[in-house]
């Protein structure tokens, strides 16, 4: 705990969750949620600094120079940028910002505009949010002094408190708000499906992972996860790299890296499929992963006239309403010679005809499908289709080759347990369907291995099933129970009819 600061405590996983929710009730009505999410971001940096320059005093002090050195001397080493991670003058630290309540909304643009530009990582990404367009009316500041009070019950930083935390924060808020945003057309990959993916294609910390499309930043923090998870402090050699194209989906992204602790990810805000920044580099990568946009339209061949690196398509172009096999083609161009490819796509990608069709023949004659895999359905938030995955691998090994490993998971599920109307995937499901592909041996109902022959002679269709039809669970039924619950049905039957022939008896007694 910093001497110099506020002394509150800093949270628990659950409390600042429970944080987040409370943020998302006061702004729910009236705010986008990239403002808590940049407050969020504020809030951690700042008592990032604080923590940091008390450290910086304690290091100083460790090596004897607070005896050598004058006061001033001393504060002025203690603001060395060697002791921070960013970069904040004294003016806009928290406590300045906010004790000026009716300058609050001024106070907070002035902040993330100078931060932005003290602070390359943040240029761009921060100073999105227009504090003062949106405190235009008393309401709305209001609400923003309400949300500063709710970071204020906290402290951001300290010994044992993780990034890990605050990513998972972040996360929470995007989960929170992903129905809502699903249908503004706004991507949120499940991260049970990304953890399937991320745990196929098996990362290490040499690789270069990249993501064409990469929306929130969701497998590139998982795939950092996993590294750091499987291969500790090794993971700092891992490199992360991504492109997006929405300038607001951009600055999300690269806000979720740096509460993650991932400062050195390389993201590009433009559009892939028009301008492949990092191929344009010359640059190539070992992991090639992505969700894309299913079915995106507006890219034929007559819109990629101006397209960078055209020869990325060299299988052929797509009809403008799905560009489904151009993400195909641009990962698996963007791929080292040895590297693979995993992406979530449309289960039409499959099976259509025409000049997808065309594409997908030329890819499969090239031996470059690893895997398919079908999804349950009622995964995603914006589609209740079952969606699929497919594995390319430019370096299959020789038992591999020549054949296509389908795994039906259709019915590899739980409940959403937030979300009534979604299913979701549990670590036993997942790890069901890696073990599944790592093993590549048939198992009657939910994988097979199937030769590229068959897959000719069908057509050149991916279609899951195909080639694997789920065996649907059959209720075991016990006859012996069953014989002497008919038996007693029937007792109960002959019961009722007699005592029926008494009561019409009786009645047709009194009549007479």
């Amino acid at each position: 705990m910093p001497s110099s600061t506020y002394f509150v405590k800093p949270p628990s996983r659950d409390e600042l969750n429970a944080l987040i929710d409370k943020a998302a009730d006061i702004i729910r009505t009236a705010v986008d949620y990239k403002f808590i999410l940049v407050l969020l971001l504020l809030k951690r940096m700042n008592d990032l600094t604080l923590y940091e320059r008390d450290k910086a005093r304690e290091e100083l002090e460790r090596r004897g120079l607070s005896k050598s050195l004058s006061k001033e001397e001393m504060e002025r080493q203690i603001k060395s940028e060697e002791f921070y991670t960013f970069k904040i003058p004294e003016e806009y630290i928290w406590e300045n910002i906010k004790r000026d309540r009716k300058r609050l909304p001024e106070n907070l643009a002035d902040a993330i505009t100078t931060i932005a530009k003290m602070n390359e990582s943040l240029q761009g990404v921060i100073n999105r949010i227009d504090f003062l367009e949106f405190a235009r009316n008393e309401e709305n500041r209001t609400i923003l002094s309400q949300l500063v009070d709710l970071f204020d019950k906290y402290y951001f930083a300290g010994d044992g408190l993780s990034d890990d935390i605050f990513g998972d924060a972040y996360e929470h808020i995007l989960m929170k708000f992903a129905p809502e945003k699903a249908k503004e057309g706004e991507i949120y990959t499940p991260r049970e499906v990304i953890n399937l993916l991320v745990n196929i294609l098996d990362p290490k910390p040499e690789h270069s992972i990249y993501d064409p499309c990469c929306g929130s930043g969701g497998m590139l923090i998982l795939s950092y996860n996993y590294v750091k998870k499987n291969y500790g402090s090794k993971v700092k050699m891992l490199n992360l790299y991504g492109q997006e194209r929405n300038g607001d989906i951009y600055a999300i992204c690269k806000m979720n890296l740096l509460l993650h602790g991932i400062n050195d990810a390389y993201i590009a805000n433009g559009d892939t499929l028009m301008k492949p920044r990092f191929l344009s580099e010359g640059k190539r990568f070992d992991i090639v992963i992505a969700n894309p946009p299913w079915n995106q339209d507006g890219y034929d061949e007559d819109n990629l006239k101006e397209a960078e690196l055209r020869q990325r398509f060299r299988y052929g172009y797509t009809p403008s309403s799905s560009a489904d096999w151009l993400w195909i083609q641009h990962m698996l161009y963007s791929a080292k010679d040895k590297g693979k490819v995993g992406i979530v796509i449309d289960n039409g990608a499959l099976f259509r005809g025409n000049a997808e069709k065309s594409i997908r023949k030329k890819i499969i004659n090239e031996d470059l499908v690893e895997a398919v895999i079908l999804l349950p359905e009622k995964l995603f938030y914006n589609t209740g289709a079952p969606g699929a995955i497919i594995i390319f691998n430019k370096d299959k090994p020789n038992e591999r080759k020549g054949k296509i490993l389908f795994i039906n998971a259709s019915n590899e599920y739980i409940k959403h347990p937030s979300v009534r109307r979604l299913n979701s995937l549990s670590d036993e499901n997942i790890k069901h369907i890696v073990d599944a592909y790592k093993g590549s041996k048939d198992i009657p109902g939910f994988c097979r291995v199937v030769s590229i022959e068959e897959v000719k002679a069908n057509d050149y269709n991916l279609n899951v099933t195909l080639y694997v039809m789920s065996i649907e669970e059959k209720e075991q039924v016990d006859i012996s129970k069953e014989f002497y619950e008919l038996i007693k049905i029937e007792e109960e039957r002959d019961r009722v009819t007699e005592d029926l022939k008494r009561i019409l008896k009786q009645i047709v007694g009194v009549i007479e």
